[in-house]
Order: C-alpha cells, then sequence, then structure tokens
C-alpha cells in the first residue's frame, strides 16, 4: 500500500478502494474538493455512538503522516474483522461504542505539488514558481495550491494570527489567506466537522514527538490529563501550547469546548522519509488506539 519514497494522493485513492472493498467495517465518503478538484476522502470505520475524528496533511510536506493515518485505519480494520489484537488489545467493543471519521488528506494538490513540482503544463505554474522564490524545489512546500497554509484558515482569533504571519500574500508556508475559511478544503474540513460533532479529535503534523491540547483556556477541564494518556502510550510529551491561533486544533476547541489535539509525530525535518515510517507507527499506533477512548 505505500511506496518506498512518498505516499500520494494516487496512493490514497488505491488504499481507501482496497479498504472499503476488504471491509463492510469501513464506508467511503466525498466531503468536498481541492482548488484543483480532488475529492477530499473521509474514512468512517465502525459504527459506535462515540465520534472520533482523525485527519492528516494539512500541510503538504507532511505527506507521511496520511500514510501513517492510512495504516491505522487498516491495522483497525483488519483487527475489528479478524478478532485479532492491534497493539496488544482486543478492538472488538472499542469499535462497536466508538465510530472512527478518517480524512487522511486534507491537502492533497500540495501534497502533489510537494512531491513532484510542477511543470509548465500545470495551470498554476507561474504563480507556484513566484511564490516559491523562483525555486524548482517544493519539497519544503506547506501551503495548498493557491499558496495559503491551510491550518490558519480557521475562525479562532484569525486576525490575530495575521498579524503575528506578518505574510501578505500566497507563500510557500504560513500566510492565512484572504479570510477565515477562503481555502475549499478548510471550508470543507470545517463543515464536515460541524455536521458530525465530533466527541474529540486529532489532527496529525509533523515533526516534534509532541501532542498540543490547549487552546487559549476554552479546552475542557480534563484535556491536559488526557493529553498525558496520550503521552504515556506513546512517549509523546504534551505540550501547553501558546502563541499560536487559526488552527483547525484550535478552532475545534473554541467552537465546541471539546478536546482537540495536535500531534507532532516523527523527529528530523520536514518531509520526514518513508525510512521512519516505520518507527513512526510503533510510537503513533499506540496513542490512536488511545485516542479511540477519549
Amino acid at each position: 500500500m505505500y511506496s518506498v519514497q512518498s505516499y500520494g494522493y494516487l496512493d490514497l485513492i488505491e488504499g481507501t478502494r482496497q479498504l472499503a472493498g476488504s471491509y463492510p467495517f469501513v464506508s467511503a465518503y466525498v466531503i468536498g474538493k481541492s482548488v484543483m478538484g480532488k475529492p477530499l476522502i473521509a474514512l468512517r470505520c465502525g459504527s459506535g455512538p462515540r465520534q472520533i475524528h482523525m485527519n492528516a496533511s494539512f500541510h503538504a510536506n507532511e505527506w507521511i503522516t496520511s500514510a501513517l493515518l492510512m495504516r491505522f485505519a487498516a491495522d483497525l480494520s483488519a483487527a475489528y474483522c479478524s478478532g485479532e489484537p492491534i497493539g496488544g488489545q482486543q478492538v472488538e467493543q472499542l469499535c462497536r461504542e466508538t465510530t472512527l471519521w478518517v480524512v487522511p488528506m486534507v491537502n492533497p494538490d500540495g501534497v502533489e505539488l510537494a512531491q513532484r513540482g510542477t511543470s509548465p503544463s500545470h495551470p498554476w505554474n507561474r504563480q507556484l514558481l513566484e511564490w516559491n522564490g523562483g525555486s524548482e524545489d517544493f519539497s519544503c512546500w506547506k501551503a495548498n495550491i493557491r499558496g495559503v497554509d491551510l491550518n490558519d484558515q480557521f475562525p479562532a482569533f484569525w486576525e490575530e494570527e495575521c498579524r503575528r504571519r506578518g505574510i501578505s500574500g500566497p507563500s510557500p508556508r504560513d500566510y492565512p489567506g484572504i479570510h477565515p475559511l477562503s481555502e475549499p478544503e478548510a471550508l470543507a474540513m470545517a463543515q464536515f466537522t460541524e455536521s458530525i460533532g465530533f466527541d474529540a479529535v486529532v489532527a496529525l503534523h509533523t515533526q516534534g514527538r509532541e501532542i498540543y491540547w490547549n487552546y487559549r483556556n476554552y479546552e475542557p477541564a480534563d484535556a491536559e490529563q488526557l493529553a498525558r494518556r496520550l503521552g504515556q502510550v506513546s512517549g509523546y510529551k504534551p505540550v501547553k501550547l501558546t502563541g499560536s491561533d487559526a488552527g483547525y486544533k484550535d478552532w475545534f476547541i473554541q467552537h465546541f469546548r471539546r478536546p482537540g489535539f495536535t500531534v507532532e509525530a516523527g523527529y528530523g525535518e520536514n518531509p520526514l522519509p518513508m525510512s521512519n515510517f516505520d518507527q513512526i507507527y510503533v510510537e503513533l499506533q499506540p496513542l490512536l488506539l488511545e485516542a479511540l477512548r477519549l
């Protein structure tokens, strides 16, 4: 399911086809489209009353998170359907109590750009090269195809994030856009989240082996304790973050007053190579399993 060098949008589509075709436990949905028209895929695993959401690849050069999340969905589905344990844990009862909603690749256009670069035939070629300072190396690109950082797009003190970033136009990273939810990918995520009303969310990023659990004191009283649980099983460090706004996790906490976590998976320099995949997954799998119990 995972190529040696990278994990891209076509890998995601094939992985989705395999999962939904192999397990009645899994359903696939389209929750919106990217700027360039790529369907944004959500996978539903399970049917329990507790609704947990996990997403990946808000940032283009953090595409390894998509592979990690798809691996977890595949392992969870296989364990549920076979009755075999995952990470030493039986999951049948857990999956009857919880529905997991996964959006494995929030930013498919950006992922494709970070992995493949642009070309003269690309509809955004001239602008992308300009925004990237003339460089044809897009491996460090974080934004969507319009140069907007999708994790600076949410209506949670967005204006303050704009002032902090100080970036006035499209850029490889850190440009919050012309207004909150201006980008179709961010709008789709907000509408999807509103439609389900999740009990808790986990946004996968890289890197740092840290768990961010708070937002301007809007988080529920037990949020730090829950983050400690996630940290105990993974070795990741819970961190009380300040000086950051307009992220998906921030908006979720402020809007719903429910637990939201940003998990910075792995350690190194983005984009983390696929050679790190197995090591990161060993750390991350127990954290994601524990998140299903939040």
